[in-house]
Parts: structure tokens; sequence; C-alpha cells
């Protein structure tokens, strides 16, 4: 897995300080992970940003609770499989993803069957990732 190939595309902007400090955290632990912040809007205007954001040769990996949720050691097990893709992580607003983008997934990653905040969901996001390159590099940060 190589984070530098990697991105989140955000819908809105991390406003609690205590998820803040967690996100730069991670963001210090994924040297060459990068965020790509959008504005909130409407929804239909959030999927034109996101269509936008999207790079040709990103493989775009949609959050949403419909998808599929994986646990720890298969989620990089994923993402090792997936070698150099380019991985683009897609985080919609507080009204989700249009059903375009849904289907235009070529992942549908579920973090949990809960619903959460977007904020709260970019930093588990964030830790997931970190978790799936300790887990692949046989670090002891994931002690299942």
């Amino acid at each position: 897995m190589n984070v530098s190939r990697c991105r989140i595309i955000a819908v809105g902007k991390v406003r609690k300080g205590w998820v803040q400090e967690g996100v730069e955290l991670y963001l210090k632990r994924l040297p060459g992970l990068t965020v790509v912040e959008l504005k909130d809007s409407s929804r239909e205007k959030e999927a034109e940003a996101i269509r936008a954001a999207l790079r040709s040769d990103e493989l775009p990996v949609m959050l949403m609770e419909q998808g599929t949720p994986l646990a720890s050691i298969p989620f990089a097990q994923r993402l090792e499989r997936l070698g150099n893709e380019r991985l683009a992580f897609v985080i919609g607003g507080a009204d989700g993803l249009t059903d375009e983008l849904k289907a235009a997934a070529r992942w549908q990653l579920s973090l949990s069957p809960m619903t959460f905040p977007h904020e709260l969901a970019r930093l588990l996001l964030l830790e997931q990732l970190f978790r799936a390159q300790a887990i692949l590099q046989g670090s002891p940060y994931h002690r299942a």
C-alpha cells in the first residue's frame, strides 16, 4: 500500500477541535496522503465538485453506509491487492452521495452500518488507513 497514491476527497471542513487534532495526528503518520476539502452545498453541487476533483487515473472509493463493511485486516489486504493503483476515498456531505456517484464507484466501502458525521468519518478513515499500513508492515500497532 502506497499512501502517496491515495487521496481523501471530503465535503465539508473539520470544525471540532478534537477531531482536527486526530486528523492532524494521522496525516503526520501518513506522509504523502492528501486531503481535498470541498465546500458544503446542495447534494447536486457537492456531486459536481466531487466529479471535478476526481482524477481520471483514480479508482473512486465511495464511503457510504450501504457499502461493503470490512474488518481491518481484510481492508489492509484489499489495499495491498490494489498495489500501486491510485485511490480516491470520497466522503460526502450531510446528505450523502448522489445515486450517480454511488453507481460510478469502483468500490463502495462502509466504515460501519452506523451513520457518522462526515468529519468523524474522515478521522475513522485516516485511522484505518494508518492501521492498514501498520498491518502490512507487521507493526505492533494493530493488536487483534
